[in-house]
């Protein structure tokens, strides 16, 4: 059932990418020029041109994808007492490019850079407390090195790999934010057994602000407390009303539509509560 539900939500996530959805309008526009049906020509190609348009200009995908980033808190983890969280969870969907870095031998790293360098702050700041980096591939038909594996490499690559020796713990079975909560509490009940005391404190949680609302009720739900620590972050205080563009809104979009369409699914799955 799970299997289905991520290759559902693939499916869904290709057909609603603005760039592809005016694609097939353009090519349907097209197809009407060809049987000449000059009216839904012109009609299609209008609204592609609107689409263009609503896509390129920024305040509108900006500030929803606002509302998102706001949506959660950021905690003020300078004053946190280590003896206040138990461990820190990193989520994957930073590290791309599986097969480059198994044939290239360097790790590459996405757009969600912070969530990778946060996490190794973090890492470095509590050398004792145990992390779970989780992540295998968003993908449907996965290549190459996993993100966990890859995240492991960049750890020896850091000089972490002795400190963190007996600390470190690499989920690496997980395509999605749901399986993400999953396999890390298997993990941590493996941790619990060695340090029951633990078992009452919060997670410090790295991920993208967009996406730390819907991690947050995921996490809740399997009765994981969590610090949000979100990074990432894509808008600032002020929108840009007077900026065209195309590469960057279609970006916002097709992260905005993720995950309030991801938040929906959730909630009517029963894998979140938003009430």
């Amino acid at each position: 059932m799970d299997s289905l539900f991520f290759i559902t939500s693939k499916i869904v996530q290709f057909v609603i990418e603005p760039l592809n959805l005016i694609f097939l309008v353009t090519l349907l526009g097209w197809f009407f020029l060809i049987i000449r049906k000059t009216v839904l020509t012109n009609r299609l190609l209008a609204l592609a041109v609107i689409g263009f348009l609503a896509v390129g200009y920024l305040p509108i995908p900006e500030a929803l994808t606002r509302v998102l980033e706001d949506a959660v808190s950021k905690s003020s983890i300078q004053n946190i007492n280590p003896d206040q969280f138990a461990g820190i969870i990193i989520l994957g969907g930073a590290i791309s490019g599986e097969d480059i870095a198994s044939d290239r031998g360097e790790v590459s790293i996405g757009s969600a850079a912070e969530r990778v360098t946060k996490g190794l702050e973090l890492i470095r700041k509590y050398p004792d407390k145990p992390f779970i980096f989780s992540g295998f591939s968003g993908r449907v038909n996965p290549r190459g090195m996993s993100e966990a594996d890859a995240f492991k490499q960049l750890i020896q690559e850091q000089g972490l790999g002795d400190i963190t020796n007996t600390t470190a713990f690499y989920e690496n079975q997980s395509r999605n934010t749901y399986e993400n909560a999953i396999y890390s509490k298997m993990i941590m009940d493996t941790i619990y057994q060695q340090s029951p005391v633990q078992q009452a404190k919060p997670w410090l949680l790295v991920t993208s602000a967009s996406h730390m609302y819907r991690s947050t009720k995921i996490f809740e739900k399997q009765g994981i407390p969590i610090i949000a620590v979100p990074v990432d972050y894509q808008t600032a205080n002020t929108l840009q009303w007077r900026e065209f563009n195309l590469t960057g809104g279609a970006f916002l979009w097709n992260m905005l539509l993720h995950e309030y369409i991801g938040i929906a699914a959730y909630q009517l799955t029963g894998k979140i509560s938003l009430f």
